[in-house]
């Protein structure tokens, strides 16, 4: 017979081991020391000077030098504020809207428990534009791949604003966009699944510069590098004022229903349970119950490559299923008004 013997080790911290023949330190109140250092949570700009902090803890900025900014942003100070553990950070010199900066340091709590993190951050957009996701396509062709459409409410410069194929923590692609001042009525085509051919440009001066399938002469179009197309049935769209700022629009799209299976409450994936909960959480989406189930989105069955998922002409804006519609075959109208038509 073999006998397997177990050896159960106790990790100590070393400032309370004995030495040479002391008293044996009392271990009573190890479970009340605090060993975990702090926990970064995220990064965002309050004002073209401010850059906000969070953490799940107090703590204080320790090194030579305190804070690190790529580009030069040099610090001239921080401080907490309320008791959501924000750390503002203030800065001697503004950030370029739209701009990626890089930010390092390191964080001891009161009990010495250190962090040393970097994370990168978007220089503060003071312009953010008045935005919706108007239309969309997630079935599409080889002639017609997957679109998304974003209308202008409110003049604005786009620089740094994030579209998200997910949500801003749970995302598939993205696209981050460059300085572009946009007009009142202004539309902006993004293409999710592109060719990567050199004629599929990113328009910022001429809105008939790009070719490319289904490129707009009327609207401003974007490309998203190595795109591979839209979830077909069951998805997240959420547009951000950056890749880690406010949330300006969203929409959830499925076909599924809550007994489509146990695990997910319905959506197939933790992944896509992750997106909705997060889309309705940030006040993106409006749900029926407590909980966001597959059956509060819109649901894509009928919709095809030229029959897309459009909002009403007036861009009616209630966070729900009510402001779509499926148009009827080769009616999509990308880059110009929706139409009120609707398939049957």
């Amino acid at each position: 017979m073999k006998i397997i013997a177990l050896l159960l080790v106790l990790v100590i911290p070393a400032g309370l081991l004995p030495v040479a023949c002391g008293p044996i330190p009392d271990f009573r109140n190890l479970d009340d020391l605090d060993l975990h250092p702090p926990v970064f949570l995220d990064i965002d700009t309050g004002s073209a000077k401010t850059i906000i902090v969070l953490v799940n803890e107090e703590a204080n900025f320790i090194g030579d030098p305190l804070i690190s900014v790529d580009p030069g942003i040099s610090s001239i100070s921080y401080e907490w504020e309320g008791d959501e553990y924000r750390i503002l950070i203030e800065t001697d010199l503004g950030m370029t809207p739209g701009q990626v900066y890089y930010f390092e340091g390191t964080l001891s709590d009161p009990h010495g428990n250190r962090l040393h993190f970097s994370s990168p951050f978007y220089g503060y957009n003071p312009d953010i534009p008045g935005l919706l996701i108007n239309e969309f396509t997630t079935r599409g062709s080889t002639t017609h791949p997957d679109l998304v459409e974003l209308v202008v409410i409110n003049p604005g410069n786009m620089a740094g604003i994030c579209l998200y194929e997910g949500t801003e923590h749970y995302w598939n692609q993205r696209i981050i966009f460059p300085p572009l001042q946009v007009e009142t009525g202004d539309f902006i085509v993004v293409h999710f699944k592109p060719q990567g051919i050199d004629t599929e440009l990113n328009e910022t001066v001429d809105k008939a510069a790009s070719g490319g399938l289904d490129a707009s002469d009327s609207a401003w179009d974007f490309w998203v590098e190595e795109g591979t197309g839209l979830s077909g049935n069951n998805g997240v769209l959420a547009l951000y004022r950056s890749p880690q700022g406010q949330l300006l629009d969203g929409v959830l799209y499925s076909n599924r229903t809550s007994s489509s299976d146990t695990k997910y409450r319905g959506f197939g994936s933790s992944s896509t349970l992750a997106k909705a909960e997060e889309l309705a959480a940030t006040g993106g989406w409006y749900i029926q119950g407590e909980t966001i189930t597959p059956e509060d989105g819109v649901n894509p069955d009928g919709s095809t490559a030229t029959r897309s998922l459009n909002r009403s002409s007036l861009s009616a804006d209630t966070d729900g299923p009510s402001d779509w519609h499926i148009v009827p075959t080769s009616t999509y109208s990308f880059g110009e008004i929706n139409s009120d038509e609707i398939f049957n």
